[in-house]
């Protein structure tokens, strides 16, 4: 029997782009493999030169990427509500160049272990694929962002002038 909880839940994710395609019992599916995560203000989600073993999807709240340069911390962008998060490392296993730090104090997120990926693989490879076009869009979408920032940069910098 449902709990109010996965209803809410499946409702959210029925709207959000990566279950566009999929039916609600697709949902709920998903939602079986995944774990409900809690971070409270300024916790570390995942941090630098670790290898995603896990990937998120924002349900409440914001994450911030922190990268660190001469033992600075910047913040070079945000992860908001019905975005993916930690995908790059996840996939391609290579060590984290950022911190995922929890904005808000009440940021929930749902995990997805690699584990757990493996097996949706293999026992649901429709929700797979749809996991991966959604990692496609939600990077690309990090890329156009972080090119415009840096376009604009450019142009404050050098006045529009090369």
């Amino acid at each position: 029997m449902a709990t109010d909880n996965t209803i809410n839940l499946t409702e959210f994710l029925s709207q959000q782009y990566l279950c566009e395609s999929l039916t609600l019992r697709e949902v709920q599916t998903l939602l079986e493999f995944t774990e409900l995560v809690t971070f409270k203000r300024n916790a570390i989600i995942a941090d630098i030169g670790e290898v995603g073993e896990a990937l998120y999807f924002m349900l409440k709240g914001e994450v911030a990427l922190i990268y660190e340069a001469e033992g600075q911390s910047v913040e070079i962008g945000g992860i908001k509500e019905g975005e993916l998060v930690g995908e790059m490392s996840f996939f391609d296993r290579e060590p984290r160049s950022v911190r995922l730090l929890a904005k808000s104090a009440d940021t929930r997120l749902l995990r997805l272990s690699r584990t757990m990926y493996q097996r949706l693989r293999v026992e649901h490879p429709f929700i797979a694929v749809n996991l991966l076009e959604h990692a496609i869009i939600n990077l690309d979408h990090l890329f156009r962002r972080v090119s415009q920032d840096v376009a604009t940069f450019s142009r404050y910098v050098y006045g529009g002038k090369k």
